[in-house]
C-alpha cells in the first residue's frame, strides 16, 4: 500500500439514530475497533510533520503509512478518542477552529442533536502535552473558496496566530473547513506559512498532490471493520481532478 492514508474523523462518542452528516460521527466502540485493526496490521501512524517530510522526499514513506486527523476540536475527542490513541501509542492531529475555542459547534444543528462542545484552551494545552498535534481549522469555520484576500488572510494567518499564542509553539498544519479550497486559498495558505493543508477529497496522499491540498479518507458512522479496511486499503484514487497546485509550481 503506497502513499499515506490520512484518516478524517470529527466526533467520537455514543451516537444513535443520526440521519444526516454521518461522516461527522464515529461510535466510540467502532473507533476502538479501528485503532485495534491499525495495530494488528502494523500500520505506521505518522504525525503531519512526518507526512510532510515523507511526501517531500526528505524520508521514505514507511510501509502501511497512516495519519489520523480530527476536524473541529470537539471535547468528546478527549473522553473517547485520546485514551485509545494513547493505548496504542498512536500520533494524531486535531484541527481547531481558532475563533471558537471553548464554544459550541453550531453548524451541525440540522442533525437534531445538541450543539457539540469544542475544547477550551486548558483542554487543548492538556491534549498537546499528551502528544497530540494541534493544527488550524481556520478562524470561524466558514468555506474559504471565494473569500476576499483580506478575509482569507484573517481566516488563515489570524487563526494561526491565535493558536500559536495559546500553545506557545508553531502551528504549521491546516485543514480547510468543509474541504473548501481553490488555487487562491492554497496560495493564501502558503503565504500564511502553513506546510500542509488537508481537504475532503477522498484518496491516498502521495507526492503527486500539492502538500497544501492533500486528500483524506473520511471515516463515517456506518463504517464497520470491513468498511474501514476497504477505505484503508483500496480507496486510493480520487474521482475527477484531484491535484490543486500552488501557482508557483
Amino acid at each position: 500500500m503506497s502513499g499515506i492514508s490520512i484518516l478524517m474523523y470529527h466526533q467520537v462518542g455514543d451516537f444513535r439514530r443520526v440521519r444526516t452528516h454521518r461522516a461527522v460521527y464515529c461510535h466510540h466502540r467502532r473507533f476502538a475497533a479501528q485503532m485495534a485493526l491499525l495495530k494488528r496490521l502494523r500500520c505506521s501512524v505518522l504525525t503531519m510533520d512526518q507526512v510532510q517530510a515523507c511526501l517531500a522526499g526528505v524520508c521514505p514513506v514507511p510501509s502501511r503509512a497512516v495519519a489520523i486527523t480530527f476536524d473541529d476540536g470537539y471535547e468528546n475527542f478527549y473522553a473517547f478518542a485520546l485514551p485509545w490513541l494513547q493505548n496504542y501509542g498512536f500520533a494524531a492531529t486535531v484541527y481547531v477552529v481558532a475563533g471558537l475555542v471553548g464554544c459550541q459547534a453550531h453548524w451541525l444543528r440540522t442533525d437534531g442533536l445538541p450543539d457539540a462542545l469544542l475544547m477550551d484552551a486548558p483542554r487543548l494545552r492538556e491534549v498537546r502535552r499528551a502528544g497530540i498535534q494541534v493544527g488550524s481549522h481556520a478562524l470561524s469555520h466558514v468555506p474559504l473558496a471565494g473569500l476576499s484576500h483580506p478575509t482569507l488572510e484573517s481566516e488563515l494567518s489570524g487563526s494561526r496566530q491565535i493558536l500559536e499564542d495559546l500553545l506557545g509553539e508553531p502551528v504549521t498544519h491546516l485543514c480547510y473547513p468543509y474541504g473548501s479550497h481553490d488555487a487562491a486559498v492554497v496560495a493564501a495558505a502558503a503565504g500564511a506559512g502553513y506546510g500542509t493543508g488537508v481537504t475532503c477529497l477522498r484518496a491516498r496522499a502521495t507526492s503527486a498532490f500539492d502538500p497544501l491540498a492533500l486528500p483524506r479518507k473520511a471515516i463515517s458512522l456506518g463504517d464497520d471493520r470491513l468498511g474501514f479496511l476497504w477505505k484503508l486499503l483500496f480507496k486510493n484514487r480520487p474521482k475527477g481532478s484531484a491535484v490543486v497546485r500552488a501557482p508557483d509550481q
